[in-house]
Order: C-alpha cells, then structure tokens, then sequence
C-alpha cells in the first residue's frame, strides 16, 4: 500500500505572546495544529514557547504577514499595539495585512471582540445584533476593524469574531483585574472596587476564551462565512462576587476601597496608559452583559472554569499568592 501522509492543519498566530494569542496558539497545538507565529524577535519568543514554528517578521509588514501565512488554514488576530499606543496608527494597517493574507491563501480569521464597539444606547443588554455607537476612539477604530472583516467575508475571506468581557487569568497583561482590582506583585490587603456597589460586571477568564474558540474552530465546517459570537464569562452580580473570590482564595476577606479614579484624570497627561484607561470607565458606570444565547445554541454550552479556580490562576500570574508548596511534612502519610 502507498504510505499516505495526512498533513497538520497550519495556523498563523499573531500575538502569540500576548495573553489571548498565546492561549490559543497553545490550545491549536495541542489539537494537532502546527502553529506559526511572527514576532520581531524571534528567537528570543523560540527559547520561551519551543511548540511554536516561529518566524522573524512584523505584522506592520504585508509581505512579513503574508511569508509567515503560506498554506495556513487559520490566521488568529491577536495583536494590538502594546500599552494602549498608537491605536491610530497601527491596529488598522495590521489588520489590512491580515485580510490580505487571508484572501491570498483562503484562510479563515479569528479575531478577539471587545466590548469597545457598543455604547451605553445598547446597554445593559447586548446581543450580535446590537448596534455598535461607540464613544471612545478606541471603540470607533475597532468598528472600522469588523467593518472591514464583514467586507472581506462578502469577498469569500471567512471570518470568525469572539466577544467577551474583561479579560483577566494568566497571561492577561493590561487587565483590570491586575491593574484596577489588585496590585500585581503584593499580597492582597485590599481591593480596589472601580464599579459602584450594585453595578454589575462581566469577566472572561482567558483560559476558557481559548477554548470557547478552539471549540468553534473544531466545528468551522458549520460557521457561515461571517460569524461572530458573544461569551458570557463571569458575571459579576453586584460587584460582589469577584471581591468574595478574591477573599477566598487568599483566606481572608480583604478591605474593599473605591478605585481613585480623579488619578488616571490627573496623571493621564503624562501616562499614555492611564488616559487608556479613564476612557473606559463608562464600562463601569452601569450593567454592561452580553448575552450568549446564540453561542449556547451553536456549541450546546460555554467553557467555565470554576470562578475560585480561575482566580487563584488569576492572582499567582501577577505574583499576588505563592504556588502551593509541598515538601516532606506536607505530603500526606501512606497506609500501612
């Protein structure tokens, strides 16, 4: 008999070090896939993740993005301008060059959604169908971004879109959680609430983000060519329970302070990051939950990670709780 060889789908990862992307990458490698990923330092990215079929290149490159996607089935858009700067200049040409990868190898896009897209006129309830007003400029960039998805999906580019909520979990980098909630590095004394009380807020753990994805992915021969899909996540009833999470996992009910809003005002002229963040916080200022009902009648159920098991992940990522030690004395005694 003829030996057959059966191929590894091939996927093309941009942002595979960054929090989502990397998740993903990993998530594909280990359903078989072989994962590329571009960075412009390759082989620095190489000696940490091995898994990876990493090339040097930039995705503010055509030609960099369309070498790298070469017979690849999957391009995953995972990359965003670091530290919130220059969303202007750069998420928009990066994302041309995706598209035309794409179109040039017959790949389907994966992209992560934001919530960035709607306004308050569609709050506190948001489906796929929502209409997206957005009020900040990072909201109007990325209704350009899926604005220009749906077009190319009209020309034959398959794309799929996966909205959640704040993201928090290991890798998260720029996250709320780390950056708002706690402080990374230090033991939890406190929490810092940005809501008011009462006020909802609707969490993703990134882990489960990745496989709600990979899921979809799985099942890609049934997507239409532009799909897009709302997570659920975490919902924060009241702005309670994460503060009680969070009291849990670290064994002993932390203080709750008000987050210090009027210092992202003051210091945002100075700190990039800051004005980045102040521009959100009418996210915070009433419910804001997405509705997952059509990804619940695709898949049959959402990924969720227990919210305990998910946090205690969360808080030993940014170095805010200790790995759980096991030495001599702690391991249990075997029978007799």
């Amino acid at each position: 008999m003829p030996n057959i060889s059966i191929a590894k789908p091939i996927a093309l990862v941009l942002g595979a070090t960054g929090g989502i992307g990397g998740h993903v990458a990993r998530g594909l490698v280990t359903r078989g896939w072989t994962v590329r990923a571009l960075n412009r330092k390759a082989d620095e990215a190489a000696r940490r993740e091995p898994r990876f079929h990493w090339i040097q290149g930039d995705a503010m490159s055509a030609a960099d993005v369309r070498r790298a996607a070469q017979d690849a089935r999957l391009i995953v858009h995972a990359v965003n301008p670091p530290g919130y700067k220059d969303w202007e200049k750069l998420v928009l040409p990066m994302l041309d060059n995706t598209v035309a990868a794409a179109r040039d190898v017959g790949a389907r896009i994966l992209l992560p959604g934001t919530v960035y897209n709607y306004g308050p006129d569609v709050f506190p309830s948001v489906t796929e169908e929502s209409p997206q007003n957005p009020v900040t400029r990072k909201g109007t960039i990325r209704v350009e971004l899926e604005r220009r998805l749906k077009a190319a999906s009209e020309e034959g580019v398959p794309v799929l879109i996966v909205r959640a909520g704040d993201y928090f979990g290991p890798g998260a980098g720029n996250s709320w959680f780390g950056q708002g909630l706690v402080k990374a590095g230090r033991p939890v004394t406190f929490v810092s609430r940005p809501n008011a009380g009462g006020i909802g807020h609707q969490w993703a753990y990134l882990p489960d983000v990745a496989e709600t994805m990979l899921r979809l992915i799985d099942k890609e021969s049934e997507l239409p060519r532009f799909a897009l899909f709302h997570m659920n996540g975490f919902w924060d009833e009241g702005s309670r329970e994460m503060i009680a999470a969070i009291g849990r996992v670290v064994g002993r009910k932390p203080k709750v302070k008000a987050f210090p809003w009027w210092l992202l005002t003051l210091a945002s002229p100075v700190v990039p990051l800051f004005r980045e963040l102040g521009e959100m916080r009418y996210l915070w200022k009433m419910p804001v939950r997405m509705r997952n009902d059509k990804l619940l009648a695709f898949l049959g159920e959402e990924p969720s990670t227990p919210i305990d098991e998910a946090v205690r992940a969360a808080l030993m990522d940014i170095g805010c709780l200790e790995a759980p030690r096991f030495g001599p004395r702690a391991l249990p005694k075997r029978a007799a």
